[in-house]
């Protein structure tokens, strides 16, 4: 029951009640980006989310306009390069996230659970064991089981471990 109704219904209560403090840190977010390099505020990117189904997340643009698209930050030739300096705050602060709680409110995520992998990297879909693929039952969170463990500094066998865990134990 929770599961299915009590999960969906505390995320939407409880982004909501965020979004609406959080709209002014949206708007001096917004300006700084703006004055750091003129462009969209926003970044999509595309993800997996439940059932496999793919969505686009949001995410405060924190890279120049003039960066190669669609290439993977760890695969640009000097990525440092490319990245501005509010960016760098926003990464270092996780802020860049912030705009995720649109994402909640329209149903592509919650507030916890898998971190979305992105439709490329590092496997792809159909490589994932059927233990793997529980990951998949979910909606993907803005924080999950894996991040509490080490977020990036675990490894990406690890962290579907650590996912497939929380789907399994979720109450």
């Amino acid at each position: 029951m929770y599961r299915k109704f009590g999960k969906r219904l505390v995320d939407l209560v409880l982004s909501g009640i965020a979004l609406i403090p959080l709209s002014v840190v949206y708007l001096i977010l917004a300006i700084a980006i703006k004055i750091d390099d003129p462009g969209p505020v926003f970044f999509r990117q595309k993800r997996v989310g439940i059932h496999k189904s793919h969505f686009h997340i949001l995410k405060f643009r924190t890279m120049k306009t003039e960066t190669p698209r669609d290439m993977p930050t760890h695969l640009l030739q000097n990525p440092e390069q490319y990245i501005t300096r509010v960016g760098r705050f926003l990464r270092k602060t996780s802020l860049d996230e912030f705009p995720q709680f649109i994402n909640v409110l329209k149903g592509d995520m919650s507030l916890i659970g898998p971190r979305p992998p992105l439709t490329y990297h590092p496997w792809p879909l159909d490589s994932y064991t059927d233990e793997q693929k529980k990951m998949f039952d979910v909606r993907p969170g803005i924080t999950g089981w894996a991040q509490v463990h080490g977020r990036k500094d675990v490894e990406w066998h690890k962290r579907i471990e650590l996912n497939v865990w929380y789907v399994e134990n979720v109450t």
